[in-house]
């Protein structure tokens, strides 16, 4: 059998991600959000605060955080129709990996009776919707917070880690970091890496795909996938801070 072509990279090495630009205060109906580019990949992630608290939470001293994630008709080459009443497991599944992604970052006694919502929409994809999705929700809640403070209602930054994610994985014997989807195609193994800026790990999700691979294979991806992360949110700092 011949193996699968090797994707060659445009304007990029092995280990750097593609470009990424991010943009918040989008949605002028929104408590918060944001537009994230990410190669060819965009999500628009926004932010609804309810006062209202999840029914498991009531009585907590905590808030809640929940997410949802959907994929825009036409945000693929095919048309993807909309989901109506059942949701798919792909969607289901990231939806929970993006909602736990958040709750981790966020202090929500803050949010006491209360329920975040951050809805993360794909505009455009083109691989790694799933970790582009947990950064613009990091952004989204960022301009959420940051407008909660200017405006006095709250005092106290409610953040307390900047989460952020990536993907890596290995092509052939290469390791590469943020597959674009001819890349995730072709994978050998490929990881989720979701961790925070001071390179502390929350969640890995991922494997093998064409067969097993060596324990040191997977701790290779693992610590390149959190140094990435840790490059991708020192970008993404900046250009937040950038924007008032």
């Amino acid at each position: 059998m011949t193996a699968p072509k090797t994707p060659i990279r445009e304007g990029r090495d092995l280990l750097t991600p593609r470009p990424l630009s991010v943009k918040r205060a989008v949605n002028p109906h929104a408590s918060g959000s944001a537009h994230l580019k990410m190669g060819r990949t965009e999500i628009l992630a926004t932010i609804t605060l309810e006062d209202k608290p999840a029914p498991h939470m009531r009585g907590s001293k905590e808030g809640w955080l929940t997410a949802e994630y959907a994929m825009l008709p036409r945000s693929t080459a095919d048309r993807q129709a909309r989901e109506r009443n059942l949701q798919n497991g792909r969607r289901h599944e990231i939806q929970r990996l993006l909602g736990r992604a958040l709750r981790s970052s966020m202090d929500l006694k803050f949010f006491r009776n209360q329920t975040l919502y951050v809805d993360c929409d794909v505009l455009v994809a083109d691989g790694g919707t799933r970790v582009a999705s947990i950064l613009a929700g990091h952004a989204a809640l960022h301009d959420f917070c940051d407008h909660l403070i200017n405006t006095g209602k709250l005092s106290d930054w409610p953040i307390l880690h900047n989460v952020g994610a990536i993907s890596v994985g290995l092509v052939g014997d290469e390791v590469r970091v943020d597959l674009d989807y001819l890349e995730d195609k072709v994978a050998r193994a490929d990881l989720n890496v979701v961790a925070t800026d001071s390179g502390l790990l929350i969640e890995v999700q991922g494997g093998a795909e064409t067969g097993p691979i060596s324990m040191q294979e997977y701790s290779q991806l693992l610590t390149t996938g959190v140094s990435a992360v840790q490059g991708v949110m020192k970008d993404m700092a900046r250009q937040l801070a950038a924007v008032h």
